[in-house]
């Protein structure tokens, strides 16, 4: 469904994305025909605010004269991640305060009985109140409102800054959970109040109270970023209002971002998949693998149809379910300063232990004395030491090597060279394995997708785990380091809506279906007209959460519109079923447990074709030719010629081995692989040759 509205045109976009190590900016002057500065500095960490100030200092143009800022933050995953959450109460259905600790009866470790779970909020602060809802809606224990008033005043004496309204049915029911708000609202200092129904209107009680706890416990954190960072840009001069990433790779004006704070966990990686999609789909490739590679992690998710895949059910540590739409990405413990190791059995590991930012791989010069990825790579030949970012005090390579040679190959027989190789070799598996969670895993063949390669040290191991896989080709962006902050150049505005219904198809009420999925339509328009800019046209989304009756799991199922019959219900049902699983159950009745819809305001289309200066491209493929090194693939060295990214030409084939540099990433081909440079600039990558 498509509704034209009016759309904002040409001005200055700048896209911020924060990330542990770098804060990276995008920005695009449309006054000036797409003019692109970008900008990479330190992550400050102790307020992200002054990054994102001295990111935007650092590409020269007035922060004044900027039309619009889109910022995806690490603020509220980091906050949970760390366990650096405001203190919070909880009001819940006597007798049911536990349901958040209690769980699933999952483990923390899924072999023996070890591990540790702490709560977001504390038995202490969680109370409970006569109430009783009936998951059918009726009212069977009205709300003891002075039950209320003492657990509200008990909660404020010890001291909670957020408060969660939790009871058991109130999706089905929300007025006793309107009713406390009510309640808690005349002496609750703030407004840092969250139901659980206004959040996540689902059944599944401990899902929704671990959502809406979390969401609790990071508003008042998130609010207070988002203060500081618009008092640092009004200071330079930036008096508008700003955009932030949600989770669902969706944008929301910063005025009400706070108000579903928990939407804008994972918003980080959520952006680099939304670029992905955007670029690909330029580029004539809709469906992807992404693979962020970062310095402590990486993220891999999947793209059909140029449609990124969203999750209803992330979970962001064990035991922390956040159940809001988010794009679906699956995270692995190896990036650039994954630290390799002997384990006690004489086999490498290498993970999930990082060096993190500080003191970092060994290369960096920040004390750091444990071999790790990044340091692999430098002895192998792929990166050069004087290229490197955020080195302190320069290492020389053979001081790396004899590191390799004394940690990882006296215990395995190994020269330093063969000890990397075999670090290598070990993080790419690792890696591979991530990626066929993604889409082996779920059914995909490989060979359907190409696989889009991005962060600081993505390009450095596509083609090796392409070659792994039996994915055919690799695409690398023209700005790999930087991709995250394209995403929020790119993305579109959305809010996402899921509603329980949970009764078997053949007893559902079609008016009924019908009736939740207009509303939500009317809703997300509404809430999109109160957004900051225009977009240029609404496009609604209808999908199913099902399952066979019984059963645990759900599937979701796209709605052609928001009529649907019951029939039509059981066929789509169905059809995604067998395509999931290769079997088919007529004779099981399916149950429908939530709808969901997600209304989308498109915004206009972002050139792409900037991203590298058309200007600083040479006129031919030896100008931008800067070295031949010696490079190491499958226990070769191979004398490989080194290139300026920014100064391939367009149109231009590059035979592997060779290693093509830029200032925010390395891309290495391998023996075989053959590169093409498309309109973009993207890079095409032929793994195996043309």
């Amino acid at each position: 469904m498509q509704e034209k509205v009016p759309a904002q045109s040409g001005g200055v976009i700048a896209g911020i994305d924060v990330g542990g190590t770098f804060t990276d900016l995008l920005l695009i002057d449309g006054n000036s025909g797409g003019k692109v500065h970008i900008a990479k500095t330190p992550t400050t960490n102790n307020n992200q605010a002054f990054g994102v100030v001295a990111a935007l200092g650092a590409t020269g143009f007035p922060v004044r004269d900027v039309d619009l800022i889109v910022h995806g933050t690490t603020t509220t995953t980091n906050a949970v991640l760390e366990r650096r959450l405001a203190r919070t109460g909880m009001i819940t259905t006597l007798g049911f305060r536990d349901i958040i600790e209690l769980g699933r009866r999952t483990r923390p470790q899924p072999y023996g009985m070890t591990g540790t779970f702490t709560p977001v909020v504390p038995r202490n602060l969680r109370l409970e109140v006569d109430e009783r809802v009936e998951a059918t809606g009726a009212v069977r224990v009205p709300l003891n409102e002075d039950d209320v008033r003492r657990a509200v005043a008990a909660l404020l004496a010890a001291g909670c800054e957020s408060l969660v309204i939790h009871f058991l049915h109130a999706y089905a029911n929300p007025a006793h959970e309107l009713r406390a708000a009510e309640i808690a609202a005349e002496s609750w200092q703030n407004g840092y109040v969250t139901t659980g129904h206004s959040l996540l209107s689902e059944a599944r009680e401990f899902e929704r109270g671990v959502t809406a706890a979390v969401n609790a416990s990071v508003q008042p954190i998130l609010e207070r970023y988002v203060g500081k960072l618009r008092s640092e840009l009004a200071a330079q001069g930036y008096d508008r209002d700003f955009l932030m990433m949600n989770g669902n790779g969706g944008m929301i004006s910063a005025r009400f971002v706070t108000r579903e704070a928990a939407k804008t966990v994972m918003s980080g990686p959520a952006s680099g998949v939304i670029a992905a999609a955007y670029t690909g789909k330029r580029a004539g490739y809709g469906n992807l693998v992404t693979y962020d590679m970062g310095g402590t992690s990486t993220d891999v998710a999947l793209i059909r149809n140029a449609e990124p895949a969203v999750s209803n059910e992330t979970e962001i540590e064990y035991a922390m379910p956040i159940h809001v739409p988010m794009v679906a990405v699956h995270t692995v413990g190896a990036g650039g300063g994954s630290i390799a190791r002997v384990d006690a059995a004489g086999l490498i590991q290498v993970g999930p232990e990082s060096a993190g930012a500080n003191p970092g791989p060994i290369c960096y010069g920040r004390g750091g004395t444990e071999p790790t990825l990044t340091d692999a790579n430098l002895v192998l030949g792929r990166l050069a030491p004087q290229k490197l970012l955020a080195v302190d005090h320069p290492v020389p390579v053979e001081a790396v090597r004899q590191i390799f040679a004394e940690k990882i190959g006296r215990a395995c027989g190994l020269d330093a060279v063969e000890a990397a190789g075999a670090v290598l070799r070990l993080g790419n598996l690792k890696m591979a394995g991530a990626i066929r969670m993604v889409s082996v895993s779920r059914g995909h063949d490989p060979r359907d997708f190409a696989l889009f390669a991005f962060g600081g040290a993505g390009p450095l191991h596509a083609a090796a785990l392409a070659r792994e896989l039996g994915l055919p080709k690799v695409l690398v962006p023209a700005r790999p380091g930087i991709t995250n902050a394209l995403g929020c150049v790119v993305a579109d505005l959305r809010h996402d809506f899921v509603n329980t219904v949970n009764q078997p198809v053949s007893l559902v009420d079609e008016a009924l279906i019908r009736q939740i999925l207009e509303r939500r339509c009317e809703e997300g328009a509404r809430m999109i007209a109160k957004e900051a800019i225009r977009p240029q046209s609404l496009r609604v989304a209808h999908s199913a959460d099902m399952q066979f009756v019984g059963q645990t799991h759900i599937i979701n199922v796209p709605l052609p519109s928001a009529s649907v019959s019951r029939a039509t219900l059981q066929q789509l049902f169905e059809k995604a079923y067998f395509a999931r699983f290769k079997v088919e159950l007529p004779e099981i009745r399916a149950n429908l447990v939530n709808l969901n819809t997600s209304v989308t305001g498109v915004r206009p289309d972002i050139d792409l074709s900037r991203l590298i200066d058309p200007a600083a491209r040479a006129d031919s493929l030896d100008d931008a030719r800067l070295e031949t090194r010696p490079v190491w693939f499958d226990g070769v060295w191979h004398d490989a010629p080194v290139y300026a990214r920014e100064k391939l030409p367009l149109g231009a084939t590059v035979e592997g081995p060779a290693v093509l540099e830029q200032m925010d990433a390395t891309t290495v081909l391998e023996p075989g692989n053959i590169a093409r440079s498309d309109a973009d600039g993207n890079l095409v990558i032929d793994i195996g040759g043309g």
